[in-house]
């Protein structure tokens, strides 16, 4: 049977579990409705931000959703940009989901900014090429045009034209993910993001992202692993593997940065990795991004070898998870160190700890986070549904 054949018959027959998840996706995605108008109405002072901690868990998400959609590109490229014939049957799937990532992804910053609208005009008219956000921005929306094109020409089976906005998009991804690294790298004012560090460990992470979300979706296109036409067996356990390798680098990656941040504890980075450890983020860290995001799925697929992909599946589920707590994690601690004392009767999120500040996202801000993934999905599973996304 095809791979073609053997995904419409699945969803032929499942056609109300199908119905099911959208309306339900599609609930969850209204539910971040009542944060939009929230701001939209009393302005940003219904988020848990503060000038001590001007970056909430807005920018957090923002950076999950590019990392992820980056990660995507940069995987099924593997295919139809390098050759490598078994990962071909993952580029339709792995490129729209890339395209709906990055919009939600901006969307999510759109409401973070004070004037999203106004941001995009002067972006245009007005550049400042010393900026590295400016940059940013301008090579994701460089990426978007080039991974929108390279789907038009996957779903038109224009192989060459997929090649050339493929490697366009493998180019504009890593400029701007790299980038995006550098826009915390570059602020030499937290001394717990600068440095070359992040640049390299964000293309990283955007690559368990991408591993770990194809394998995923590919189990919601074929309903379980079993239902996998061979092709997609063999793509998924190459994949698993590579999934294993680069979480290993990624956690040798950690125990270095923890290492240089606590050893002679240089000031200021010093105090935002304890806080991590033992501080106010730990429990996230501990449990989320060290157990979830990378102990558990590690040796998941080490013991499996990455051919059980069943087992392939939870530790993806579990990495991903992982992985938005890391964002938040990174993004928060680098800025719970205040620069400077607080002037008498300033605004502070809650009193100062132990010489640290702290944040806790409102309702409004966790709302919008939510009702984001779950559009995400919700766009995804309607693609999946009217779009022809096999090989």
């Amino acid at each position: 049977m095809s791979t073609n054949t053997t995904t419409m018959d699945f969803f032929a027959k499942n056609d109300k579990i199908s119905n099911i998840w959208l309306i339900l996706t599609l609930l969850i995605s209204l539910f971040g409705v009542y944060g939009v108008f929230n701001v939209l109405i009393n302005g940003h002072d219904v988020y848990g931000v503060t000038r001590t901690v001007p970056w909430g868990i807005l920018i957090s998400t923002y950076v999950f959703f590019v990392v992820s959609s980056t990660g995507l590109c940069l995987i099924s490229s593997m295919g139809h940009v390098f050759g490598i014939e078994k990962y071909e049957v993952i580029g339709k799937r792995a490129v729209i989901l890339a395209i709906l990532t990055l919009l939600c992804g901006f969307g999510v910053i759109a409401m973070e900014l004070g004037h999203p609208f106004r941001m995009a005009i002067y972006n245009i008219i007005s550049p400042n090429f010393e900026s590295a956000i400016w940059w940013m921005g301008t090579l994701y929306g460089v990426y978007l045009v080039f991974i929108i094109i390279e789907f038009y020409f996957l779903m038109k089976h224009n192989h060459k034209g997929a090649f050339y906005a493929g490697l366009g998009g493998f180019i504009a991804g890593i400029s701007a993910h790299s980038n995006l690294g550098a826009v915390f790298g570059l602020l030499e004012a937290r001394p717990f993001w600068h440095g070359p560090y992040l640049p390299i460990y964000f293309i990283l992470s955007a690559l368990i992202s991408g591993t770990a979300l194809i394998i995923i979706i590919f189990n919601i296109s074929y309903g379980r692993p079993s239902n996998l036409p061979e092709k997609a067996k063999n793509a998924l356990t190459g994949l698993s593997k590579l999934f294993g390798l680069f979480l290993g680098i990624i956690i040798f990656f950690d125990i270095w940065k923890i290492i240089t941040s606590v050893y002679g504890a240089p000031p200021e980075k010093y105090e935002s990795v304890m806080a991590l450890l033992t501080g106010q983020l730990s429990f996230n860290f501990w449990f989320f991004e060290v157990m979830l995001g990378m102990l558990i799925p590690f040796f998941i697929i080490l013991f499996t070898k990455g051919r059980n992909l069943t087992a392939s599946l939870i530790a993806a589920i579990s990495a991903v998870i992982g992985i938005f707590y890391m964002r938040y994690d990174l993004v928060i601690a680098g800025q719970l160190f205040p620069m400077r004392e607080p002037a008498p009767g300033a605004h502070v999120q809650s009193a100062l700890q132990n010489g640290m500040v702290t944040y806790s996202p409102s309702f409004s801000e966790i709302s919008i986070v939510i009702g984001a993934l779950g559009f995400c999905v919700f766009l995804y599973l309607l693609a999946e549904k009217y779009l022809n996304l096999s090989e």
